[in-house]
């Protein structure tokens, strides 16, 4: 028994070399020829919307290509206009906000860290040593 095809690509080639068969021994099987013209028109449409298919993969790529090109330019030209907006308002001014702009807001001042001053223990002395009162 014959392995039944799941890929499209698999179903199709199978389909054809069916309709073939058929074709090739009409005379043989005339009760079977309303199926044998059924399949014919269906591989014919299957191969024709299979061509469809790949030319919308192609130009769906295409597509693709051309939309990150113009997403890239966008970008270049949104850079200039923040540009143009950050040096015509000023840095510090909160209305660049609406342009996408973050203004400048001044340092944050660190304070700053106090470390402790106590000696390090001698190296060594692992005990603590007791003064004499």
């Amino acid at each position: 028994m014959a392995r039944r095809e799941t890929r499209n690509a698999g179903v199709l080639g199978d389909l054809q070399r069916l309709s073939v068969t058929m074709e090739a021994n009409k005379e043989e099987l005339p009760q079977l020829e309303p199926f044998r013209v059924k399949l014919g028109v269906i591989v014919t449409q299957s191969l024709d919307v299979s061509k469809q298919q790949a030319t919308f993969t192609a130009s769906k790529q295409e597509a693709s290509k051309q939309l990150r090109r113009l997403l890239t330019d966008g970008q270049r030209v949104a850079d200039v206009i923040r540009t143009v907006v950050r040096d015509h308002f000023g840095p510090r001014e909160e209305k660049i906000t609406e342009f996408g702009v973050q203004p400048f807001r001044g340092r944050k001042v660190k304070t700053p860290t106090v470390t402790p001053t106590t000696p390090p223990a001698p190296a060594g002395s692992a005990a603590p040593v007791k003064l004499d009162q």
